[in-house]
């Protein structure tokens, strides 16, 4: 695989250079952790300084990070720059749906509106600890309403905008939020009416610690609203204080909960406490993207994932960013929008997912040639390994040869960036994370947990130490954090991943190893949506597997076998796609549905999804040893599809 060197022409803003200016990052904190890792801290402001850096023990799933330290993440986003002279400075440039609409809000508009909505949350009873649930598209009062929460020590859960309404019921319900924020209708493309407050309406009722429900009346469409439960978010807001003191924090005090689907039914409850995320939120914005001050920067992914908490919230805030928020789609009103958007608002730094950037390539160069992106100086790629096609069309066609591209790898649970190029030291291989930051120590294990040293030989990917963004537990369930991240390979974090070193010492993720899909960058489990489609009407049972998609990256692969006198139909292919997007969201929709007679299992009833992984990918000539199938004339049934 070719090297790419740094662009000649680039020069890093921040001052790192060199490969030899990487290794010496990398040598000091590998030697003295503590020190590195007190270093970086002191970019954030603390009302009270720690007693311990790391108060960290693997062995008992225990993660600590900057012992009775005390601040506020808000103030950190906000305030701080204010204080130093930013207040007039841009911090969200909100792009609508419509191409002609577009709203600037300064830092000092930024305090104002969040702590008003802060007082707003203070007075309707939500208090230090709380749980409030955040379901809404990409609209400046959804980062307003997260840094309200943060503001007075509430611990915010967003739901992906997209989510059905039993998704949220059951995210809701897991954490107990006593307050909802969504919206009256989000908007995105060409669709005007995404039904946010009618989905929350259906299952309000089926959480009983929710009281409250604030609606933005985006759309300004009427709806219902149910007396002494909703209200809207200017009635919420009206008569209450523009200024709100921010709750002192203990660094280990909660910050947020994000659902992320598991290798079971039941997603996980992410938990992120204050100090640390903070911390190296900001810490990897700044050194991963070479991000200046006089940058405008733009992530495209939305806050309802993590990439919009650490890479839109609380990253870019915390280093008084200036950046774009949007709220459409990449191909509304044509697939030059992303780069009108570029042009528009002189994008510097552009975060992006390696899904659209498929599905951009696919339509041709004229709808980037026609505008001028010679703002540009990083380019990223977030959420899976960029391949080589999509890679050298955004090194080309979109960087001119000019920008590095950072190909970034890191999950939710890991809070931030772990492995990524830095754009001024380290050349590039079209879909490698190339190397750790500084102060990440990962290692490749074979299955037996013992270090794999030969280069080139996939094994699991594990993190020997701790870093500060690190995720604390599963939320009400720390026994599933232990069992999900620390049993496999005791004294290490697991990943989940598979990966291999290469010649070079550069890393290769070659995805999940536990039953979890990667579509589009987002992570879905086999299990609900195996769950989802085993509830629509006449399926029997279902299993479903990853396989290569053009633009997705991974699609999802439905294998389903239907209730005996029950006959394979288009109307029963079409209640499954519906049945999946009412419990999950049309994000989990399976590409394609096979229907069968039968799944191949073991004996012990085990599926054998390599089987189904060949028979998706049309590699059938090797289904490898079938000897354990409890019933080989499966196969059969199974080839004629």
């Amino acid at each position: 695989m070719k090297k790419y060197s740094v662009p000649k022409n680039f020069n890093s803003s921040i001052g790192h250079n060199s490969l030899d200016n990487y290794q010496s990052l990398r040598k000091n904190a590998e030697q003295d952790s503590n020190s590195y890792w007190e270093s970086v801290a002191k970019r954030i402001d603390w009302f009270d300084q720690w007693t311990t850096v790391n108060n960290t023990d693997y062995s008992k799933a225990h993660i600590e990070w900057f012992s009775n330290g005390k601040l506020n993440a808000s103030y950190n986003c906000i305030d701080r720059h204010i204080e130093n002279g930013l207040g007039e400075k841009t911090a969200l440039i909100w792009q609508s749906n419509d191409p002609t609409t577009s709203t600037n809000v300064s830092y000092n508009e930024l305090l104002k509106k969040v702590s008003l909505f802060a007082n707003g949350l203070k007075r309707a009873g939500i208090k230090k600890g709380d749980r409030v649930c955040i379901y809404m598209q990409m609209i400046p009062e959804a980062i307003i309403a997260m840094l309200a929460c943060a503001r007075i020590g509430a611990v915010h859960s967003v739901v992906f905008g997209a989510f059905s309404s039993d998704a949220l019921k059951n995210r809701i319900n897991d954490s107990e939020c006593k307050l909802l924020i969504t919206q009256d209708n989000g908007v995105r493309g060409l669709k005007f009416d995404i039904p946010m407050k009618e989905n929350a309406d259906k299952i309000a009722d089926k959480c009983p610690s929710l009281k409250t429900i604030v609606m933005v009346e985006r759309s300004e469409n009427d709806m219902f609203m149910k007396e002494g439960r909703d209200i809207t978010w200017n009635q919420f807001i009206d008569g209450c204080s523009s200024e709100c003191p921010p709750e002192v924090m203990d660094a280990e005090d909660p910050l947020f909960i994000l659902y992320t689907s598991g290798s079971t039914g039941k997603p996980k409850g992410v938990m992120h406490t204050t100090g640390g995320y903070l911390v190296y939120a900001s810490h990897t914005h700044e050194l991963v993207f070479d991000y200046h001050q006089d940058d405008v920067y733009w992530c495209t992914a939305d806050i309802g994932w993590i990439t919009g908490h650490s890479y839109i919230v609380y990253g870019p805030l915390s280093n008084a960013a200036t950046q774009v928020i949007f709220e459409g789609v990449p191909n509304y009103p044509d697939f030059g929008r992303f780069w009108q958007i570029v042009e528009q608002h002189k994008i510097n730094v552009f975060y992006t997912a390696p899904t659209a950037l498929r599905a951009l390539m696919k339509e041709g160069d004229d709808w980037v040639t026609k505008y001028d992106l010679s703002s540009l100086k990083v380019l990223g790629t977030v959420g899976e390994p960029i391949k080589s096609p999509e890679w050298h069309w955004y090194f080309n066609v979109i960087g001119n040869e000019k920008c590095p591209i950072v190909d970034t790898w890191w999950q939710t649970e890991t809070g931030g960036i772990l492995m990524s190029p830095i754009p001024g030291c380290i050349p590039t291989k079209p879909g490698s994370a190339t190397l750790p930051l500084p102060g990440i120590i990962p290692e490749i294990l074979d299955e037996e947990g013992k270090v794999i040293t030969e280069r080139n030989t996939t094994g699991y990917l594990v993190m020997t130490q701790s870093w500060p963004g690190q995720m604390r537990t599963v939320y009400g369930d720390h026994q599933r954090f232990i069992d999900t991240y620390f049993s496999q390979a005791p004294g290490n974090y697991f990943t989940g991943d598979g990966a291999y070193i290469d010649d070079d010492g550069y890393f290769w993720i070659t995805g999940r190893v536990d039953d979890v899909l990667n579509v589009s960058g987002h992570r879905i489990g086999t299990a609900e949506v195996e769950g989802a489609i085993g509830a629509a009407s006449g399926v029997a049972e279902a299993a479903v597997i990853g396989y290569n998609h053009e633009i997705k990256g991974e699609g999802i692969y439905a294998f389903v076998t239907l209730m005996t006198g029950v006959a394979s139909s288009e109307e029963i292919k079409k209640d499954i796609l519906d049945t999946v997007t009412k419990i999950i969201g049309p994000h989990a929709k399976p590409s394609v549905i096979q229907f069968c007679s039968g799944l191949p299992k073991t004996r012990s009833g085990k599926i054998m999804r390599r089987i189904l992984k060949k028979i998706a990918q049309n590699e059938t000539e090797d289904l490898g040893d079938i000897s354990t199938l409890a019933d080989p004339s499966v196969i059969d049934s199974l080839l004629e599809k």
